[in-house]
């Protein structure tokens, strides 16, 4: 009996601490290095990640705000369409974010992003209010027969996989398949991606032209 009890504490024990106190996750801090390659492949999509985090030394070869912003003849000739970020990198991009750090982690496999997320429940929520719960989520991402795959593999919450019902039926289904035929995010999304790569620790995009 008095085992039993103790067991019966034990695991009640790590269950509230694995999924109902959740500790908020340890953000990725990239080196100097490493936030300068990311802020230059983010300005290359065409969005400004704010100054480097020191000066460009002179073998960067990298031109600042000021440098490029010059008159210039359009062109596309020799234009790059790929882009590619790490896991680190996406990572460091969410540790960045104020409102995500410590609540979010994405992780690149083989055909499959995966991502975990710590989600407040509300004060006055019944049972789990003032809580944090882990959510868990995987969407397979890939490119087959000339056009992106996105497929919601699941949603767990504290380890339970949400029914598919619950999904909307969302669970298993191709997404661009599903709704790329109508006006709107997705056909649009197929229509300007020429390959998306998912591999261990990568993500690389080709653009269209």
């Amino acid at each position: 009996m008095l085992a039993t009890i103790v067991l019966t504490a034990g695991v009640t024990y790590w269950l509230v601490r694995t999924y109902i106190y959740a500790k908020d996750f340890e953000p990725v801090e990239l080196s100097v290095a490493e936030q300068r390659t990311l802020n230059a492949k983010l300005k290359t999509i065409g969005y400004d990640p704010g100054p480097d985090p020191t000066p460009e030394t002179a073998e960067g070869n990298k031109e600042s705000d000021d440098q490029w912003l010059r008159p210039e003849r359009y062109t596309e000739a020799g234009a790059k369409r790929e882009v590619s970020f790490s896991e680190r990198e996406l990572n460091g991009m969410i540790a960045n974010n104020k409102d995500l750090a410590k609540k979010l982690a994405v992780d690149l496999d083989d055909d499959l992003v995966s991502a975990r997320l710590l989600v407040p429940v509300d004060q006055d929520f019944p049972i789990l209010g003032g809580k944090t719960l882990r959510v868990s989520a995987g969407v397979e991402l890939a490119y087959r027969e000339a056009k992106p795959i996105v497929v919601l593999k699941g949603v767990s919450v504290m380890g339970i996989p949400i029914p598919n019902a619950w999904l909307g039926g969302m669970k298993n289904i191709d997404l661009v398949s599903e709704f790329g035929d109508q006006q709107g995010f997705w056909k649009s999304f197929a229509a300007g991606v020429d390959d998306i790569r998912v591999e261990s620790g990568h993500v690389k995009v080709k653009l269209k032209e």
